[in-house]
């Protein structure tokens, strides 16, 4: 497991595998998931005619056919979650919360600076709650994320134990907010985060978790139980 203590090395390489290189293959499932996430903005907040909507459903039913046809099952090459890949730094096109490839993903976006690790994001209306403000499941799925990379801050990373939210005031949607976490404190094999999610100076949410240090061997012989299935159309 690489020495994450130094926060400046960690960046630099979270920065190196968030920027992994890009083969043509990679790129277009990008491409793809980018406008997925364009079209589920749009229908979320459209006041399209019927004419229009039938239009959309028609491609998006060639689109489904399309996609259907191809071969099913995929290599797992990084993680969906940043707290399972060990030392963090596979890549992380398929998680719900920043994958690059996930239209469901806002996505968010995070760096470390120095101790912290700090995370910036804008959720549509697909995430909408409360009338104009942030369902706060979101929250606290983004809460998980941005403590679990915060977490391995502490060099012996590991799985979320207890996670507490703390919602102060609506989160609006369509609004850049900022993430700010940190490690608190580290117990054995217990690893206390904290952070806030503030709108310019206003505080949206406070996160607290407990994060347990776990043997990643498990994780690398469960991604390697999934890439050994064969995939089906299912």
């Amino acid at each position: 497991m690489a020495d994450l203590t130094d926060p400046s090395a960690f960046h630099e390489r979270f920065v190196a595998s968030a920027e992994a290189v890009v083969t043509p293959r990679r790129a277009e499932l990008h491409r793809v998931a980018d406008a997925l996430r364009v079209a589920i903005e749009c229908l979320m907040d459209t006041q399209a005619p019927e004419e229009a909507l039938a239009d959309a459903a028609a491609q998006a039913e060639a689109l489904a056919t399309l996609l259907q046809s191809q071969p099913r099952g995929r290599t797992v090459e990084g993680w969906a979650e940043v707290a399972n890949a060990g030392d963090t730094f596979g890549f992380f096109d398929f998680s719900p919360v920043f994958g690059r490839a996930n239209p469901l993903a806002p996505p968010v976006r995070m760096e470390v600076a120095e101790d912290e690790v700090r995370g910036t994001v804008r959720w549509g209306a697909a995430y909408e709650g409360p009338p104009g403000c942030v369902h706060g499941g979101h929250i606290a799925a983004a809460f998980d994320e941005v403590l679990g990379m915060t977490q391995s801050l502490s060099g012996a990373p590991g799985m979320t134990g207890i996670l507490t939210i703390k919602y102060r005031s609506p989160t609006p949607l369509h609004t850049d907010l900022d993430f700010v976490a940190r490690v608190s404190r580290v117990d054995g094999r217990k690893i206390y985060t904290e952070g806030t999610l503030k709108n310019g100076d206003l505080v949206c949410a406070e996160g607290e978790a407990l994060f347990i240090s776990v043997d990643f061997a498990k994780f690398e012989a469960m991604r390697a139980q999934v890439n050994r299935e064969e995939p089906n159309g299912d």
